[in-house]
Parts: C-alpha cells; sequence; structure tokens
C-alpha cells in the first residue's frame, strides 16, 4: 500500500514538474516574440509610439469587452410572449412517436 502511494507519488511529481517545464517553454517563446516586436518597434518616432499604445490599449479593452459580453450572452432568461401553458401544450404537441412495437 505505501509502495503504491509512494509510486504515484512520483507520478504526481513528474506530471507536476513536465507541465511546469512546459508553461515555462510557452513563456520563454512568449518573452522572445515580444523581444523581437520591441526591437522593431525601437525605430518608431515618439508619436507613433505613443499612437500605438492607444490602439493596443483599445484593442485590449475591446477583447475584454467582448469576452465579458460574450459570457453574460450564454446566460439569461427565455423570452417569450406565451404562457407557460401555451410552451408546454407546444412542446407536448410537437413531440413525435416512431416507436414501433413489434410483435413476437
Amino acid at each position: 500500500m505505501l509502495r503504491d502511494s509512494l509510486q504515484l507519488d512520483r507520478k504526481y511529481k513528474y506530471s507536476v514538474l513536465f507541465i511546469t517545464f512546459d508553461t515555462m517553454r510557452a513563456v520563454e517563446t512568449n518573452t522572445i516574440i515580444v523581444d523581437g516586436y520591441v526591437g522593431l518597434l525601437d525605430n518608431l518616432s515618439t508619436n507613433n509610439k505613443l499612437d500605438l499604445i492607444s490602439k493596443l490599449t483599445d484593442s485590449v479593452k475591446s477583447d475584454l469587452a467582448n469576452k465579458k459580453s460574450s459570457f453574460k450572452k450564454a446566460f439569461g432568461a427565455f423570452d417569450s410572449k406565451k404562457s407557460a401553458e401555451e410552451i408546454i401544450e407546444e412542446i407536448r404537441n410537437s413531440r413525435v412517436s416512431t416507436r414501433q412495437i413489434e410483435s413476437f
């Protein structure tokens, strides 16, 4: 029992180590990409850099707003002018049974 527990513990540690390593590699790649962009932007004038900052800020705000609104759109009340009884009756009347009972 203890041996099984130790093996599971080792597997867990290796999994965590692998996930951590994989995450660090992704962060490292992102850092390299960002550094590449910064190198390209060094040649821009101050006004162009400020304009770029403004556009990036607007883009991030827009992305955040879209994420929030799309999340909120996923929830909400069913909107209908029909009463609950009318909706229930409509659902029951629209049911179709294709079940065929075979004789023995």
